[in-house]
């Protein structure tokens, strides 16, 4: 029997490994204080002792590259809990379902969570893939503030727009991290969230 199918499986281990090993070294540089000073795929693939062609070849680019630590840090979130909120069939289940998903993850790795966005402000590269993600976002709210309105009439069909805008604030990791403050936990700022976004929509 041809051994070929083993070595192309520990090849994949071996490129598995060195991704997730690039992967880590990035989320190192990025908590360290000079951060944003620090980071660049240089820095990254001597951390990760890599070559520099590596990182690239295995993420493409800067872009990639932050898209796979936020990738990671949704799996270490729990964010494919969100496909339960779309079974939920009522819309206030579905909207705390969604509220304590995201508290869940704004609070599991805060710290670098608060680097990766505060660190968008200053670079266009960071910028665009928060943004994406927060677009994300956006889009489940709107579905969940349109069900309300199938099934309320409210928010009314002008105010939608207004209404998703307002949740996406509310429900942002900025409030989350006010909220929470130096000692709170999702448990505790989830229900809080739930009566801002009840009263922002006079539910």
């Amino acid at each position: 029997m041809s051994p070929r199918p083993y070595r192309l499986g520990e090849r994949e281990s071996t490129v598995q490994q060195t991704r997730a090993r690039i992967v880590e070294a990035a989320r190192a540089l990025l908590m360290a204080s000079d951060g944003f000073t620090s980071f660049s795929i240089e820095a990254v693939a001597r951390r990760a002792d890599v070559a520099r062609m590596t990182v690239y070849y295995q993420f493409g680019s800067k872009i990639g590259l932050l898209e796979a630590i936020f990738d990671t840090l949704a799996a270490n979130g729990g964010i494919a809990q969100l496909a339960n909120v779309f079974q939920l069939a009522d819309p206030h289940a579905a909207l705390a379902e969604y509220i304590r998903i995201f508290s869940q993850f704004w609070d599991t790795e805060r710290l670098l969570i608060r680097r990766l966005r505060g660190l968008a402000a200053l670079d266009q590269e960071f910028d665009l893939v928060v943004r994406a993600r927060d677009e994300r976002r956006r889009k489940v709210l709107g579905v969940l503030v349109q069900r309300l309105a199938d099934q309320e009439g409210r928010p009314a069909p002008d105010a939608i727009h207004q209404s998703v805008d307002l949740l996406f604030t509310l429900t942002s990791f900025d409030t989350f991290d006010t909220l929470a403050g130096p000692a709170r936990t999702c448990a505790d700022v989830a229900p809080v969230v739930l009566r801002l976004v009840h009263m922002a929509l006079n539910l």
